[in-house]
């Protein structure tokens, strides 16, 4: 047991520099589109005047509730805006040291899961499966659905939630899972 919490630890800080690198460096610009100033600030007056009244949240615009709406989604644009309207730091600490704690906290669940399993190919395989299917159906599944999203940053987050998650999970079994299956719980 003692193992798998040194290994979620260990296993937890993996998968949050693999996150890091794909979303802290320049390598996360590949996930977004961007404008130059004018635009930009153009944009950010026009959601402050229209979306600042009512406050932070996420709008789905145009919305379908109206038969005006439905029309003006069939028509285009359409937009999913995630709007805050105080804003916030580029480099957050609580939220990096909150998602470490989720990295380490969920490593420790796939830990303990996986000492059930008897051997590290075998866990490795449950490993890579679990996390196909569960970024095919949380991550891909938003654009298949909601046609509205564009694939490539939905294409992006899931090859990089695939990759942190793997390489932690491999730390895991490789170094901190005991040769033969023992449940951890």
């Amino acid at each position: 047991m003692i193992r798998v919490f040194i290994g979620a630890v260990v296993a937890g800080l993996v998968q949050f520099i693999v996150g890091a690198i794909a979303w802290a460096t320049p390598l996360g610009r590949l996930a977004f589109k961007s404008l130059s100033d004018g635009p930009t600030a153009d944009l950010q007056a026009a959601l402050g005047r229209t979306l600042g009244p009512t406050g932070t949240g996420t709008y789905f615009i145009p919305s379908p509730e109206t038969a005006a709406g439905t029309a003006m989604l069939g028509n285009g644009p359409v937009a999913l805006i995630h709007f805050n309207t105080l804003g916030f730091p580029p480099m957050s600490v609580t939220a990096l040291l909150t998602g470490l704690i989720l990295s380490v906290v969920m490593m420790w669940f796939v830990g303990s899961a996986l000492s059930y399993v008897r051997d590290f190919a075998t866990r490795f395989k449950v490993v890579v499966l679990f996390a196909t299917g569960t970024v095919l159906y949380f991550l891909l599944a938003m654009p298949v659905f909601n046609e509205y999203l564009p694939w490539d940053w939905w294409i992006y987050l899931a090859a990089t939630d695939f990759l942190a998650f793997v390489a932690g999970a491999y730390v895991m079994i490789r170094w901190f899972m005991p040769r033969e299956a023992t449940p951890a719980i």
